[in-house]
């Protein structure tokens, strides 16, 4: 579509900040193969926390919130949905575990994302595997009730036309090799939000493509540290910058700078770093669980909770949680702050 226009990429500034992202994150896929090395046990549990992790931020980015004990009985298929917002979680956790399993197998067409999404929402009656059939868009609601239209995307009548072309356009400069595959995936994902092609889960649709479209250009860090977690957490900038790179996306002039910062930067380049130090943080201690804690622990700011801990660390037991926080204590590293379950702790 508009960025993938003949001559659009090559005239975007792309600065050497930027160049060295890309060179670091090259960096870290060649070291790939060195972190998968580590115990089956410790890759196990990553991906298995990856899994929850993902699951629980990408939908409630989107104002779906399930209790995580729920979640995590959903995940591991040990209960049915029991209402929409389940129906939803149980659909994002399939359209991931296929994803995970079978990316090498999954053809890049508008079909396939038909599929996917229909996928997504097979738990429930809704609009699942098909384009919209009016025309959407993208808004914010301030307080005050204000509502503010921030971006009108395409109009639905031209919507399979437009995916079509989108998918035509993006597969030709993929199989071209000419062009840096982590420059097309980000603008693929801006250009699939600008369409916005479904009536809902546009935003967890684009978040399931980004992890496909870098597993098949062989970046697997997803796998194993939720880069939907990353978006939910920097929501802001997340939102701040497709809203810088989508403005004037009809007339073909806007700019992919902004979206490809976040893309390769905050998102990619940090669940790359996050990777790196929780394999080597576990080959140090003595198990992944315990190495899972003491790195959400370190990277807290203020006090917190066990329920805290406990949303960070979703496969680690709450007894574990509370072993190694008197530790911690005993060891002079950290103080709690009250008793009971809602006490409060604080790094010394």
């Amino acid at each position: 579509m508009e960025s993938f226009e003949p001559g659009f990429i090559e005239r975007q500034l792309i600065p050497q900040n930027l160049l060295r992202t890309i060179r670091l994150i090259g960096e870290y896929k060649g070291k790939q193969e060195l972190f998968k090395e580590q115990s089956p046990q410790v890759l196990q549990t990553l991906l298995q926390a990856a899994i929850i992790q993902s699951t629980e931020s990408s939908n409630r980015i989107e104002g779906i919130t399930v209790p995580l004990e729920r979640i995590k009985e959903l995940v591991a298929e040990k209960t049915t949905p029991r209402d929409r917002s389940e129906q939803e979680i149980a659909g994002y956790r399939d359209v991931l575990s296929t994803i995970h399993s079978s990316y090498a197998h999954i053809p890049f067409t508008p079909g396939v994302v038909l599929q996917l999404h229909r996928d997504l929402y097979q738990f429930s009656v809704g609009e699942g595997g098909r384009w919209k059939s009016v025309d959407n868009e993208i808004s914010q609601t301030y307080p005050d009730g204000t509502k503010v239209v921030r971006f009108q995307p395409l109009a639905a009548y031209a919507t399979p036309s437009a995916m079509e072309r989108l998918h035509e356009q993006f597969n030709r400069l993929w199989q071209s090799e000419e062009f840096e595959p982590l420059l097309l995936i980000p603008t693929y994902v801006l250009d699939f939000l600008c369409i916005h092609p479904f009536s809902d889960g546009n935003g967890r649709m684009a978040r399931l493509l980004t992890l496909l479209l870098l597993y098949k250009a062989g970046y697997e860090v997803g796998r194993f540290i939720s880069l939907e977690r990353i978006v939910e957490r920097t929501k802001e900038s997340y939102y701040d910058t497709l809203y810088q790179s989508s403005q004037s996306w009809h007339q073909g002039q806007h700019s992919l700078l902004p979206w490809w910062e976040y893309f390769l930067g905050v998102l990619v380049l940090s669940a790359y770093r996050d990777f790196e130090k929780r394999v080597g943080l576990v080959t140090s201690t003595k198990g992944a669980k315990t190495a899972m804690v003491l790195d959400s622990i370190n990277n807290i700011v203020g006090d917190f909770s066990i329920k805290h801990l406990q949303e960070q660390c979703p496969t680690v037991g709450i007894d574990l949680i509370r072993r190694i926080l008197r530790q911690e204590r005993n060891a002079g590293r950290l103080e709690c702050l009250g008793r009971g379950p809602d006490a409060r702790w604080r790094k010394k």
